[in-house]
């Protein structure tokens, strides 16, 4: 239950906000907002931070696009659940805003919306009604994409008790300007409509023309005036000086949408060829990719011709074909191995097929070029290999994102269809999956999303033939033309129904097994996806086919219906490129959803949200199948078995997950048959310790240490404060023996005692501190040296995230033993010593779990911990305590203590906790309080509330307060 605010809070943050900014502030403090990327705040977050937490909301902006709204569709979503509703006042002020977005605003149920006839209405205010008080952001921000996410806005964030003036005199006024305004209607937006498409659309149709030229304007261009855009150039470059040193091969992976075609016919052209051959999977992309490579290469026809199972153009110097028939004997024997002295593959990942190899070890051309936005195959086929692991250039989709090469994507994760209590899954039947309930649900969901654009134009992927045939026939029923396309129709049946789309005939196309590669229809302005995630590949395919630039659209809606699919986890990894494996960082990407460049944007419902945070938990992300996929896709780009730190750099898989699972890396190497080195004991133990205790990169100390020490064999205590010094890193008076403590392993206890036992890195003398003879034994084995360089190297680099000037860097994860160590404690205290808190020399350490479930190791007492909100918490002590207990008195009189909080949201995250930085107890809350045991008996315990130093990022609380199980989040 949330803390009612007092008004002496509320002064104490405007004494931060406007007298003193030393004071100790609150969540209530004013706070200027704006867009930083850097940082990744943004003035959306916060519009978003105060809509979650509010009972009512009233919204006076003058201007509203559709991809600003889209930046609050699904929190809109989620408060509708909860009966919350809220106003929105514009106007029609030098119709700015357009008919498409009024309209959306009318498909949005719990939003009232009004029209203000005042001149020059141009308003910027966001109010936000909580329990007991009031929020209000005022500033420059408009609702659109730009304003509360990419411009240079200056806002501020105010909050005040329901009897404030300045807050009385906001609700007054735009109470006054409410009741003077008119109500929208469908009437209005349509006799606008006249009046704005009158006005504006010539004038729109040409500055789209400017911006973003189609390929069709391409067609009119003369040939010398088609320029390679940034990408390509620099790709242009690369191939050359790739030729210029012998290389015959060649590959580009690029993201879909971002040029491939023009890229390889600007190649073409610098290189000029006697004779080429354009490989493709698909006749129906063969021409297409003709009518580009002659509007770069220039010259006749005849030049240009196609080799497929219709046309047989063979004499041509620029010849294109599929696979299938150049594959084929009688066709390939017709031309020599040498006929083609530069050969092109589109969608080269597919290059493992019979079909493929038979032609490529058939020619010898001077340069073969490769093409694909997929190059990691679930095949295992080495598609680096093949290209003798010569990557000319790389571009994948978040970068292609940032240069604005691609049509900004707004992704919608949406819960699906929930009957009773069931919901779609992977084992759901037919029957229901094209339930007219369902159907309904979907039809309105895609209404309430919308698109970019009057007529929708959308591609909706599925998992069953059946599936695609009846929901089509259903979706047309309810006046939604639609026709469905699946690998059984013919090239000419495809082609139609993709031209019907591309014309406005039909508004949907349902597809299983074909589209998620090869075609192009840049026209699409929502893709749908009705289907459980079988890999990041066929995501980010999917996802791609709406991602090409269009003069009819700024942007595409993606929309991902999410059911009880064990695959979920798969989702945020997609939509990152983040492959690490990292639960952690699977749940940071979906609460967090920044990581999005530019004008796209990710927003889950809540119960999508929670259906992808129990697939995380429930993930096996660390199977030997797994990790072996990783490594040998990580070892086929290399070309050579990866370290750690490659993993590290490539994100490819986190080094730590090898680690835990396998004690090190040079076991997890055995597994996978890449070592058959036998280390000693000694050596394998020291691996261990090494990957446990410094792999993690919190701080960089013992690294140094040991790094000076292989250099000059023995150190003064004395110089150590100096050379931590001399490295930037932070230094206390604990410093030096907290790390001689680690390095010695006297710091450690329990079991990590027992298993660390006989291996210590340095014994001590007299004041100077040496290498063990042991471990110096052990480094005289080079492959054992490089694996433990090989850590210290990749605990580096992953100290470069942590905050260097602290011990511990806010929000990040630890376990209670680096905690201890990283607070420099000189020894380690076992986890069930230290339940949920301990203390020692002005150090106070809690740990609390939010979610305790039936599974919880902790004690046998109800503790009900909880957030009151961003900035504070209740928390309850040991049973047995009472005013007079040591730690008590030590929270009623914190003066020379440092006290830190440390929260996990349940035990399936492991065991690290989220580090919340300090707190101050709020000494009128402490009160002894009785609670019953689970045996019945009743204990004397102490409550109190801490305020939280630094308040808790909306994200992270948000995630915090979610549910602990998905499955009864309906």
């Amino acid at each position: 239950m949330r803390k009612s605010v007092k008004s002496s809070v509320l002064e104490q943050a405007l004494q931060r906000g406007f007298i003193n900014k030393e004071m100790e502030g609150s969540e209530y403090a004013p706070k200027l907002v704006i867009n930083n990327p850097k940082t990744k705040t943004f003035v959306i977050n916060d519009i978003l931070k105060e809509l979650s937490g509010a009972k009512s909301f009233f919204f006076s902006i003058a201007f509203v696009t559709q991809s600003g709204l889209n930046e609050l569709k699904t929190m809109l979503a989620d408060l509708n659940l909860k009966g919350i509703k809220g106003r929105l006042l514009t106007s029609n002020y030098l119709a700015f805003n357009s008919p498409d977005v009024y309209k959306s605003l009318l498909e949005i149920p719990n939003l009232d919306v009004r029209l203000s006839s005042k001149p020059g209405f141009h308003a910027k205010g966001y109010l936000f009604e909580k329990d007991d008080y009031y929020s209000l952001i005022l500033g420059s921000s408009n609702l659109t994409k730009n304003a509360v996410k990419v411009n240079y806005e200056w806002n501020i964030l105010l909050n005040s008790l329901e009897n404030g003036e300045l807050i009385q005199q906001t609700i007054n006024f735009m109470e006054a300007e409410w009741s003077e305004s008119s109500v929208l209607t469908p009437g209005w937006i349509e006799e606008y409509r006249k009046v704005y498409q009158a006005q504006f659309s010539k004038t729109l149709k040409q500055q789209n023309l400017l911006m973003n030229p189609s390929e069709d304007s391409l067609n009119v261009c003369s040939i010398n005036n088609i320029k390679p855009n940034k990408m390509q150039q620099v790709a242009l470059e690369n191939l050359n000086e790739l030729r210029e040193t012998g290389e015959k091969r060649g590959l580009v992976i690029s993201a879909t949408g971002t040029g491939k075609t023009y890229l390889s016919a600007f190649d073409v052209r610098q290189y000029q060829p006697k004779r080429m051959l354009f490989i493709v999977h698909r006749e129906q992309i063969l021409n297409k990719a003709r009518q580009e490579f002659q509007k770069i290469l220039g010259g006749n026809s005849d030049d240009f011709g196609i080799l497929s199972g219709t046309q047989k153009e063979t004499s041509a110097k620029y010849l294109f074909s599929t696979i299938q028939t150049i594959s084929k004997d009688n066709y390939l024997e017709q031309f020599g191995p040498d006929y083609f002295d530069y050969i092109l593959i589109d969608e080269v990942h597919k290059a493992g097929a019979d079909s493929y190899q038979k032609v490529i070890d058939y020619f010898k051309p001077e340069f073969l070029l490769g093409m694909t936005a997929t190059p990691e195959r679930t095949d295992g086929f080495d598609i680096f290999g093949l290209f003798d692991n010569n990557i000319a250039y790389e571009i994948r989709l978040q970068e292609a994102l940032e240069e604005n090469m691609l049509t900004p994507f707004h992704y919608f994760g949406v819960t699906d269809y929930i009957k009773n209590g069931e919901t779609i899954e992977e084992t759901s039947d037919l029957q229901f999956l094209v339930a007219d309930e369902r159907v309904d649900f979907l039809v309105e969901k895609l209404r309430y999303y919308g698109c970019d654009g009057d007529k929708v134009k959308g591609l909706v992927f599925c998992s069953q033939k059946n599936e695609v045939k009846e929901l089509a026939k259903k979706f047309s029923e309810r006046g939604l033309e639609s026709d469905y396309l699946t690998g059984d129709h013919s090239l000419e049946t495809r082609e139609k129904v993709v031209q019907e789309l591309e014309s406005g005939e039909l508004s949907y196309v349902f597809t299983v097994d074909i589209f998620n590669e090869g075609i192009d229809i840049p026209e699409i302005n929502q893709v749908v996806m009705l289907r459980n995630t079988q890999s990041n590949i066929i995501f980010v395919q999917q996802l791609g086919r709406g991602l090409r630039k269009h003069e009819s659209k700024e942007f595409v809606t993606v929309i991902d219906f999410i059911g009880n699919y064990k695959n979920n986890y798969m989702i945020p990894m997609a939509l990152t490129g983040d492959s690490s494996r990292n639960k952690n960082s699977l749940r940071r990407d979906t609460f967090e959803a920044n990581y999005i460049s530019g004008l796209s944007s990710v927003n889950f419902e809540t119960i999508a949200k929670e259906r992808i945070y129990y697939a995380i938990d429930q993930a096996s992300l660390d199977s030997m199948a797994e990790l072996r996929k990783a490594f040998e896709l990580l070892k086929n780009r290399l070309g050579r078995v990866p370290y750690l730190c490659d993993f590290e750099e490539s994100n490819m898989l986190e080094p730590l997950i090898i680690a835990n699972k396998y004690g090190n890396y040079h076991h997890f190497l055995v597994k996978v048959k890449e070592s058959t080195h036998q280390l000693t004991t000694d050596a394998d133990r020291y691996l261990k310790i090494a990957s446990r205790e410094f792999l993690p990169g919190h701080r960089r100390h013992e690294q140094i240490v040991l790094r000076c020490l292989l250099r000059c064999g023995e150190m003064k205590l004395e110089q150590l404060m100096k050379v931590f010094e001399t490295n930037n890193l932070l230094v206390s008076n604990k410093t030096v023996r907290s790390v001689i403590n680690v390095l010695n392993l006297t710091f450690f206890s329990g079991s990590n005692a027992k298993t660390y036992a006989g291996a210590p890195f340095i014994k001590e003398n007299e004041g100077t501190i040496f290498l063990t003879e042991t471990f110096l034994n052990c480094l005289e084995d080079d492959y054992f040296k490089k694996l433990f360089l090989d850590i210290l190297v990749t605990s580096d680099i992953k100290n470069e995230k942590y905050n260097q000037s602290l011990p511990l860097t806010l929000h990040d994860k630890y376990t209670r033993k680096e905690v201890l160590k990283l607070l420099e404690w000189e020894e380690e205290m076992v986890p069930l010593n230290i339940g949920g808190y301990t203390y020692k020399e002005g150090q106070f350490v809690i740990f609390v779990t939010l979610q305790k479930g039936s599974g919880f190791n902790g004690a046998k007492v109800a503790y009900r911990d909880e957030l009151l909100s961003s900035s504070e918490m209740k928390l309850y002590s040991k049973t047995g305590r009472s005013l007079k207990s040591n730690e008590v008195k030590i929270l009623l009189e914190p003066h020379d203590w440092q006290i830190h909080l440390f929260i996990q949201k349940s035990n399936d995250e492991g065991k690290d906790f989220y580090y919340m930085g300090e707190v101050l107890p709020i000494r009128e809350s402490i009160q002894e309080v009785k609670e019953r045991l689970e045996d019945g008996t009743i204990k004397d315990l102490v409550e109190y509330d801490v305020q939280l130093k630094q308040s808790v990022d909306n994200a992270l609380y948000q995630y915090l307060l979610s549910g602990d199980d998905a499955k009864n989040a309906y």
